[in-house]
């Protein structure tokens, strides 16, 4: 969980992001901090970034002109990578929200993480796996929903969850939940649900129970019906290999 002195730098690159995902996206940022910078950049005379302005100016985002004088060339880009630079060395944000499907970001990701400074990018599903990796947590914007549509869902079936019998053949999502629980578990066996979630993400930041359709991380492990969870004495959820009632 945020903590409520956590700053947060949103930049977010209007070439390859829907303004109707932008709502969303800052709802999920809420979680991890205060946006207390918000830009978009593009280049407004374009007419398919039109419906940029009333989505700018609902969430109070600041919009960056910036014209393509050279063909071939993404000035746009570059505009965001030098002011995340300028954010940056201010020190005064403990995380900075990289908004762009364009796998162009993935060395500012790395180098504002160099510095210590978590990022959390977020993108479409195409995004490439360099930008992704290169992030301390990535998610899709195919995942996030309006705040209301997402409260009228609750305890409602999820139509987009994938079936036990797909989940248990997937061996990439079956061995990092093995792998991580095996690292992070006592002679017990058994480990904080928690801290698995965080060892995984680590190896993986684009992992997220909703790429499955599963709101929580718990009802996926759940769901797999290979590892048995209960409730933590100290509190929260563990986990532990092998199937319940083993």
């Amino acid at each position: 969980m945020a903590q409520t002195n956590d700053l947060l730098a949103v930049l977010i690159d209007a070439d390859n992001v829907s303004p109707a995902r932008i709502g969303p996206v800052l709802a999920e940022i809420a979680k991890y901090g205060t946006a207390s910078v918000k830009r978009v950049y593009g280049d407004w005379t374009k007419p398919n970034l039109r419906s940029w302005k009333d989505a700018a100016s609902e969430h109070v985002i600041h919009p960056i002109q910036q014209f393509d004088n050279t063909t071939g060339k993404n000035a746009t880009d570059s505009a965001l990578i030098i002011d995340a630079m300028d954010l940056l060395y201010t020190r005064r944000f403990t995380g900075f929200c990289i908004v762009s499907s364009d796998s162009d970001f993935t060395r500012l990701a790395s180098r504002i993480r160099e510095d210590g400074v978590t990022v959390y990018g977020f993108g479409e599903r195409k995004t490439h796996e360099s930008f992704r990796n290169a992030c301390d947590r990535f998610t899709y914007v195919e995942v996030l929903e309006e705040p209301e549509k997402a409260a009228a869902a609750v305890d409602a079936a999820v139509p987009g969850r994938t079936p036990t019998a797909k989940l248990r053949t997937d061996g990439r999502l079956v061995s990092v939940l093995r792998a991580s629980i095996g690292n992070a578990s006592g002679d017990d066996g058994w480990a904080s649900l928690a801290t698995v979630g965080g060892l995984v993400r680590k190896q993986q930041p684009d992992f997220d129970s909703r790429n499955w359709g599963f709101a929580k991380l718990s009802e996926l492990v759940r769901e797999i019906g290979l590892f048995e969870v209960a409730a933590n004495p100290g509190g929260g959820l563990r986990v532990r290999n092998g199937a319940p009632g083993r």
